[in-house]
């Protein structure tokens, strides 16, 4: 059985994450989504907030933090 993606949409954060084309399992909806960026990684949350994006409907996900890879 395959799990059903979502596509979603990145709110805040760096400018140059939020262009990618991105979906997540739709389980991992209340999950906080963790991405590696540059030395560190940006941390973005879903609060079930929606929109349509190019006719399409997507998952809102906002950024909450940044955390730093440890050495």
């Amino acid at each position: 059985m395959s799990a059903t993606s979502v596509k979603i949409a990145l709110s805040g954060g760096p400018v140059d994450l939020a262009a990618a084309d991105r979906s997540v399992p739709e389980a991992e909806l209340g999950q906080t989504l963790k991405i590696r960026h540059g030395a560190g990684y940006e941390h973005f949350v879903h609060d079930g907030e929606r929109q349509t994006v190019d006719g399409c409907e997507v998952a809102v996900f906002r950024w909450a933090h940044r955390t730093k890879i440890a050495e």
